[in-house]
């Protein structure tokens, strides 16, 4: 490994310990974004900031190229209350950094800094870079990196740095929430009643857990739909007028969201309402030349289920990252620092083969 390079890796696991140290819920990351416009500039990189997002272009940009996205987030979910240890204090034990937001995606983010950072003074590049580290991606808010890509130029292709092991997840899946609503009469618990919501329910529930779709995705498998929250009643003794569900659905590439929301509209025995439709399925082509770069280094590609930013660019686009996927929300969150190592060397290695042909 180049020293400069070693350089870079040690400043962006210092750089990770100050996020971590630094509460950063979903709309409140203004102290993180600071922190990281100024870990940018002291590496003489000229940023820009839109609310908590933090973005800045290679120094030789040029608008007759195409452009690549680095893009990951610097918020985090709450910690959960199986903690054991202070979520807000970065530590090293074992080999494993700990701390709130060390895997997601804290490794990721600070590994793509270091590798802009790597790339940021290069000329003759194939593409133009744009660094991208971005908020509320854990809540979908509308300050996320869907209110910044109207003002940044056009994306070509991009990276979103989530954990997967540094293996390529070529396509992810989309997301529809539906509330549904299953109706009855409402009456008195003392009298008769055919039409209880709440036993209509059950053909409902059994109607939800036999739902499947025609087409299965190479790469993303089967659409999954999934009753995850059930709401009635309020009195022991009334019958309710419905009950409320929500729907999780989980949308392959060969769907999009409005095809999914249009069927079970039409075919469920209940009320679905999507509450957005916006979160789509997203994927790059196998052969791109990223991937091949990759595949090039013996990383693996697969199908991710789980949802990143991605759902908001329209360009091909791939997830890749340090850190380990099942570890995300989790108590007692960390990853490894060589995941970190590893996973800035394997960047600048990807985007050699791929900006540098």
């Amino acid at each position: 490994m180049k020293r400069d390079q070693e350089y870079l890796t040690q400043r962006a696991i210092e750089l990770l310990q100050q996020l971590i140290s630094t509460p950063s819920f979903s709309g409140e990351e203004d102290k993180t974004g600071d922190a990281i416009e100024k870990w940018l500039t002291d590496f003489g990189v000229e940023t820009h900031r839109q609310f908590n997002n933090i973005y800045a272009f290679n120094k030789h940009f040029d608008d007759s190229k195409p452009t690549l996205l680095l893009n990951s987030h610097h918020d985090t979910v709450k910690p959960n209350t199986a903690y054991t240890k202070d979520p807000f204090l970065p530590h090293v034990e074992d080999g494993k950094l700990f701390g709130l937001g060390s895997n997601d995606a804290g490794g990721c983010l600070v590994s793509l800094l270091a590798t802009f950072a790597h790339f940021y003074h290069q000329e003759n590049l194939s593409h133009n870079i744009i660094m991208a580290a971005t908020g509320e991606e854990e809540d979908a808010g509308e300050k996320s990196l869907t209110a910044l890509l109207p003002i940044l130029p056009k994306i070509d292709v991009a990276i979103v740095g989530e954990p997967t092991l540094m293996d390529l997840a070529i396509a992810e899946k989309g997301l529809i929430v539906f509330d549904a609503i299953v109706e009855g009469t409402p009456s008195h618990a003392a009298h008769p009643n055919d039409n209880n919501s709440i036993y209509n329910t059950i053909e409902v529930l059994n109607w939800f857990k036999k739902c499947s779709f025609e087409k299965v995705s190479d790469t993303l498998g089967e659409v999954k739909l999934t009753v995850t929250q059930i709401n009635a009643g309020n009195q022991h003794n009334v019958v309710p007028a419905h009950v409320d569900l929500v729907v999780d659905v989980r949308v392959n590439d060969c769907y999009s969201n409005q095809e999914i929301a249009d069927i079970l509209q039409g075919e469920a025995p209940c009320k679905m309402t999507p509450r957005s439709l916006r979160l789509n399925s997203s994927a790059i082509d196998a052969n791109h030349d990223l991937v091949k770069s990759g595949l090039a280094l013996g990383r693996k590609t697969y199908g991710s289920p789980t949802l990143s930013d991605q759902a908001a660019l329209s360009c091909q686009s791939v997830k890749l990252g340090p850190g380990d996927s099942t570890r995300s929300h989790s108590a007692n969150e960390f990853i490894y620092v060589r995941e970190i190592e590893e996973g800035i060397d394997l960047y600048i290695k990807i985007l050699k083969g791929f900006l540098e042909n």
